[in-house]
């Protein structure tokens, strides 16, 4: 009885690990179809309109779900509001509009590459905090993930650095990956007797209300492009896919693994991205796209082993 006990202890442990990498890799996908989204529209539907109708969506697709339990809790969410405000600042508005306006002037691959950095931020930071202890295989993890984001943002050339001539999408994109890191730290500890879906529609609430004003702003300057029905579709699909379905999964996966081994769908991101940017926009990594990406994931490796 104690062999079969093991043996059935042992298939439930694999059976487990599988549905584990499942969903982190389900997850993954989602989130990059924010990217491939973005670069496919590129130029065509402005960026804070696309994050703020993405975010709304959401925020009111959610409501009906949440809004009882956000009532009932409202004593205890009403003092933490302000670190609602920060992390829907973090995880929405900077890895909304500022991606979306990264794929007018980068690559899809390149916004994926520099995103996939952020396992290796998130321990730096948490370890700064006192929330992970790190050792000198770790600390060096850090210093390879830089070198990898580094060769990325120059693009493998020592003109660039020499010309501090950085593409502006590069740039935008470093921003949106040090914000999905602070997000990433934040997400659970800002509301931590709040649900999932509660706590996702008050950080999608956050991130409307500030793409709010930009929006606006592209509306009065071309309101053609922000109303039209290809544009309506876009924003539909982002709230359901990159949206609902991926926030709330990670919210799922950070509830289980905790934040900073949930931050390694990351891990995961760089391949479905450079796959789906194959498959969608016809783009093909370069030498200093592999080798920079080999950097990054090797570091998450050195940074998350045992």
């Amino acid at each position: 009885m104690k062999h079969l006990d093991s043996k059935s202890g042992t298939a439930s442990m694999h059976s487990s690990a599988v549905l584990a990498i499942i969903g982190f890799i389900v997850v993954a996908c989602m989130f990059s179809t924010n990217i491939i989204v973005a670069r496919a529209n590129a130029g065509e539907i402005p960026s804070f309109s696309l994050a703020f109708f993405r975010w709304m969506t959401v925020a009111f697709g959610l409501v009906p779900f949440a809004v009882r339990e956000i009532r009932e809790k409202w004593s205890v969410i009403s003092p933490r509001i302000t670190m609602v405000a920060v992390a829907g600042f973090c995880g929405m508005f900077l890895c909304g509009g500022p991606v979306y306006a990264a794929a007018v002037t980068t690559t899809g691959i390149n916004i994926g590459l520099i995103m996939a950095a952020t396992p290796v931020n998130v321990f730096l930071i948490a370890w700064c905090f006192g929330l992970e202890k790190i050792n000198p295989i770790q600390l060096l993890s850090v210093v390879v993930a830089l070198a990898g984001v580094a060769l990325i943002l120059f693009r493998g050339s020592l003109e660039t650095l020499a010309s501090v001539n950085f593409v502006p999408g590069d740039i935008l994109a470093l921003i949106a990956m040090l914000g999905w890191t602070a997000y990433n730290l934040l997400e659970l500890r800002a509301l931590p007797g709040v649900s999932t879906i509660s706590r996702t529609c008050l950080y999608a609430a956050t991130g409307a209300a500030f793409s709010l004003p930009l929006c606006l702003r592209e509306a009065w300057q071309d309101p053609q492009a922000v109303f039209s029905a290809h544009a309506f579709l876009t924003y539909l699909f982002l709230a359901v896919v990159p949206g609902i379905g991926a926030y709330a999964g990670f919210a799922l996966l950070g509830a289980k693994f905790g934040s900073v081994r949930a931050s390694l769908i990351t891990y995961v991101m760089p391949i479905s991205v450079v796959v789906l940017s194959i498959l969608f926009l016809g783009e093909g990594p370069t030498v200093y796209h592999i080798v920079g990406g080999l950097l990054i994931l090797a570091a998450v490796w050195l940074s998350v082993r045992r």
